[in-house]
């Protein structure tokens, strides 16, 4: 059962936490937790689907999929990224009606050159601002319901200063953005700064990433600075690939899981997250012969 949209949330004023997921696995057991929104993260999707770095080379179907998928197998409010539109502007307008199709409820749109990179790696560069500004007017423009959100993200922090990154963010207020998501500030007062002449125009989004260029800021305190959403893309994958490879090399040494000291689902567990029960209970009424 869905709850309230995550528009409603953000009105009512209560601050998001959205950790990031990236196959149906990671989605199930964060939407059970009590989140009030996910976060698809490209990086993730990259990684996971195809095994390769987050560098412009995962496409628009890969993604709109992997966001149906996910949107459709979970009741909470999902973000996704959607790099910087994947093309040209009728790209973007694909784009927006694609992953507003498939259940999204907010997507990110940046303002990078195509091939686009991770937003806490180097060597990011910007369009011209007319040009990033008009990716968020065709997004604005494209969408059915208001429900749907538009974050305008900006990775020009990092080569071109801060000024510049919040000249940007106003700028994709300006345009009909609902939310500005100023990529990797560098310090807290950087952050203080962003929320103290932006908080007025939209809802503000922090992403936080362990070991990136932002300090890891807990939700209150960027609350107080006047965000209204954290996303933790690496919540999720990080967790994962170092459980996973504690099991793999404990098995290797020892021939067997016994005594394996990573924590670990029992499969009655598994089989309830992806929905067994409902399977066996289908065909307890439809196969199995009746007395």
């Amino acid at each position: 059962m869905r709850g309230p949209t995550l528009r409603a949330i953000l009105a009512a004023g209560e601050f998001v936490v959205a950790p990031g997921v990236f196959e149906m696995f990671s989605a199930r057991v964060a939407d059970r937790l009590g989140f009030k929104a996910l976060y698809m993260t490209g990086y993730g999707i990259s990684a996971s689907h195809l095994g390769l770095a987050d560098a412009g080379l995962v496409t628009y179907r890969d993604m709109v999929e992997r966001a149906r998928t996910i949107a459709q197998g979970t009741a909470t409010p999902l973000i996704a990224d959607a790099d910087t539109g994947f093309g040209g502007l009728l790209n973007v307008r694909e784009t927006v009606r694609g992953y507003e199709a498939a259940g999204v409820q907010a997507i990110q749109i940046e303002d990078q050159e195509m091939p686009k990179k991770c937003g806490h790696t180097p060597n990011r560069r910007v369009v011209p601002l007319a040009d990033a500004v008009k990716r968020v007017e065709v997004a604005v423009a494209s969408r059915k319901s208001d429900d749907f959100l538009i974050a305008a993200r900006t990775d020009a922090r990092t080569g071109l200063g801060l000024d510049e990154a919040i000249r940007r963010a106003r700028a994709f207020a300006k345009a009909g953005a609902d939310i500005l998501f100023v990529e990797a500030p560098e310090s807290e007062a950087e952050f203080a700064r962003i929320g103290a002449e932006l908080a007025g125009e939209a809802k503000l989004l922090a992403n936080m990433v362990p070991t990136g260029r932002s300090p890891m800021l807990p939700a209150e305190k960027l609350e107080r600075c006047g965000f209204s959403i954290a996303i933790y893309p690496g919540a999720g994958m990080t967790a994962a690939c170092a459980a996973l490879e504690s099991a793999y090399a404990y098995l290797l040494k020892n021939g067997s899981l016994e005594g394996c000291p990573v924590p670990a689902f029992d499969m009655q567990r598994l089989h309830e997250l992806v929905g067994f029960a409902d399977i066996w209970e289908f065909e307890r009424r439809h196969v199995e012969p009746q007395d």
